[in-house]
């Protein structure tokens, strides 16, 4: 019986635990050949496990997949090189990069300090870039492949004490929707996906009052294998028309996001100064101004 993978060589970072672990092992059930990479971090960047890429890639050879680890950090050029060159080495190809690597600095934003927001974007974002680019000449050059890469609620909808997890997150949608315009010529696509699942990024949330008492319960009905069928389609041919887009898993529940476009419009025929504005736009815009709500207030219901 064929699988929606059969053929393809999938590389999903950050992969040695947690969701990145339980996409690697759903795509390897799906017919992928894997690149499980991960450097062995803790949440903070410290090393903690440095072989934690090849104990994932160990148990899905003993399930009857076929992987490899890989070591390499995504935030360096060179390394993340490698990463790709794992694939070619290996496999002699690549057709999906799953683009999970992430750490966690969170802080107040008036307490947050320099290098905690470049630590975040060096690995979510900058890597996410380093590693994409890097299997971007395969994928053009075998005109076609796949890109998913994950952003986060916290940085489409909002967050408390996390400026640089959401403005990575942020930057990584827009990386999407650049190289699936950009590689649209080349049967490439690229896509986003928030997941919503408990895992370590997850159990750092604070649980000091009840509503994050009851968040977290929630949270943690929710597992990091559900994720990996979307992943799954999204690297499939299946997938061959869907590109640039924001999608989220939670639970059994597929969401589709809205991308910014323009809600409202005023028209002033002489002009605005700021003395007309004050007086026509808080009302005109008033009812259509987006809240500053986190993504427990907008996506409110229990996990189905």
């Amino acid at each position: 019986m064929s699988k929606i993978l059969d053929g393809k060589v999938a590389i999903v970072t950050g992969a040695g635990q947690g969701v990145g672990a339980a996409i690697a092992k759903g795509l390897a059930a799906d017919g992928a050949k894997v690149v499980v990479n991960d450097v062995g971090v803790t949440l903070q960047g410290e090393i903690e496990n440095a072989s934690a890429a090849d104990e994932v890639a160990q148990a899905i050879c003993d399930a009857g997949g076929t992987a490899v680890g890989n070591a390499d950090s995504v935030s360096e050029w060179d390394s993340a090189q490698r990463i790709v060159e794992t694939a070619i080495d290996t496999y002699g190809r690549v057709d999906l990069i799953v683009n999970n690597a992430g750490i966690l600095r969170d802080a107040i934003f008036h307490k947050m300090q320099p290098d905690q927001f470049q630590a975040v974007l060096n690995v979510h974002l900058h890597g996410a870039f380093n590693v994409s680019r890097a299997a971007a000449p395969h994928f053009k050059e075998q005109q076609s492949g796949s890109y998913v890469h994950m952003t986060s609620t916290a940085g489409l909808i909002g967050n408390f004490g996390q400026a640089n997890y959401m403005a990575a997150k942020m930057g990584i949608v827009g990386l999407s929707r650049s190289i699936a315009m950009d590689m649209q010529r080349s049967n490439v696509r690229s896509n986003c996906i928030a997941p919503f699942a408990w895992s370590r990024m997850v159990s750092s949330i604070p649980t000091e009052t009840e509503a994050d008492k009851i968040r977290v319960a929630k949270l943690k009905r929710m597992t990091p294998e559900k994720i990996a069928p979307l992943v799954a389609f999204l690297g499939s041919d299946a997938a061959e028309k869907i590109s640039g887009q924001i999608f989220s898993v939670r639970n059994n529940e597929v969401y589709l996001f809205s991308q910014p476009r323009p809600v409202r419009t005023l028209h002033r025929g002489d002009g605005w100064t700021a003395d007309t504005l004050a007086e026509m736009l808080p009302d005109a815009f008033g009812t259509w101004l987006t809240p500053l709500e986190r993504s427990a207030d907008v996506i409110a219901w229990d996990p189905v």
